[in-house]
């Protein structure tokens, strides 16, 4: 495994650790080592653009369940390190627990596909565009106003 590879890698598990343990609840930058301000995220509650926007949504999203668990598994990278550009592809298991224990669980087997960027010698790899597309589910999908 190459460097560039591990980095991505560890990018992504540490954005799933950031989502499961909420860490936006102590912190309001805590996706600023994730995203590009320009960052776009097409997921299956919505497209948005921009650092703010995707934050607001990730936040809203996880907000919507008692606890949640994301797993990300067989990933593959493209990089190329003369324009600091990269391609990243895994799938995901996201498993969401209601608010109310009665609705159980919402499962999603997804793929996840991103376009990373470097974004300077000591920050790394962002994601400049995530898609989060739902392969398949079970349980209660959440409520959606």
């Amino acid at each position: 495994m190459d460097h560039e590879h591990h980095a991505i890698a560890t990018l992504i598990s540490r954005y799933f650790l950031a989502l499961d343990r909420r860490t936006f609840d102590d912190d309001p930058e805590w996706s600023r080592p994730f995203h590009t301000d320009d960052i776009q995220a097409l997921a299956p509650i919505g497209t948005v653009r921009g650092h703010r926007a995707v934050t607001r949504q990730t936040e809203q999203a996880v907000r919507r369940y008692a606890r949640t668990q994301h797993c990300a598994t067989d990933l593959l990278t493209t990089t190329d390190p003369l324009t600091g550009h990269a391609t990243a592809t895994w799938n995901a298991l996201m498993t969401h627990v209601h608010h109310d224990p009665a609705h159980g669980v919402f499962t999603v087997g997804g793929r996840c596909a991103a376009e990373l960027v470097r974004t300077g010698p000591d920050d790394g790899w962002r994601f400049s565009r995530i898609d989060i597309e739902a392969v398949w589910t079970t349980g209660r999908p959440p409520v959606l106003s």
